[in-house]
């Protein structure tokens, strides 16, 4: 069974107001305690069935961080309970990387379990020169990148083009799994 939930910011924000209005004591950004133990009890309703009788509830969730706000206090408590999460990034759209995934940001903790070792070691090499590029992009643009001081840094301005790319997809494209990591172990030349 696939659930998805759309949203547990507003399902948060609805119980922080009936929460306020029985008298319930604001905490964490005026987030009353029933809020944050509201959430896990809803995300840990998918999962592994009865393993006797078989089936597994798949559950998709989505959170707004306010005003981009990541350490808002639902974000965080999704965060710590979910096995991954897809950021989506301003700075990305307004760059024309469609989906804009913040691959930075993103996370699987299953990914190891599911994976094998080379995709493994190529997504985390190209996330770890999506990072570097991403963090240095300001000084480029200033001019105070030169090549040669850094070989990572150098492999990833070289490779960017090829990771945005890769990265990005048209509305009517289509790529299915083989090809999609035959394409990620080409970026990270592996």
């Amino acid at each position: 069974v696939l659930l998805i939930m759309d949203s547990l910011t507003r399902v948060a924000h609805a119980r922080r107001e009936i929460g306020l209005a029985l008298g319930e004591q604001p905490t964490a950004k005026g987030y009353p305690a029933s809020v944050m133990s509201l959430i896990p009890s809803l995300v840990e309703r998918a999962g592994m069935g009865d393993t006797t009788a078989g089936g597994s509830i798949t559950g998709i969730y989505t959170v707004l961080a306010d005003g981009d706000d990541t350490n808002d206090p639902v974000v965080d408590s999704a965060r710590a309970i979910l096995d991954g999460h897809v950021v989506l990034s301003r700075a990305n759209a307004q760059m024309g990387i469609y989906p804009a995934v913040d691959i930075s940001a993103s996370i699987s903790r299953v990914m190891n379990d599911i994976v094998d070792p080379k995709h493994l070691a190529a997504a985390r090499r190209v996330r770890q020169l999506v990072s570097l590029y991403m963090e240095n992009r300001d000084l480029m643009l200033m001019g105070g990148y030169a090549e040669g001081q850094d070989a990572d840094l150098d492999q990833a301005v070289k490779l960017w083009p090829k990771i945005v790319e890769f990265i990005s997809q048209r509305p009517d494209s289509r790529a299915d799994f083989k090809t999609s990591i035959r394409d990620l172990l080409a970026v990270a030349g592996t």
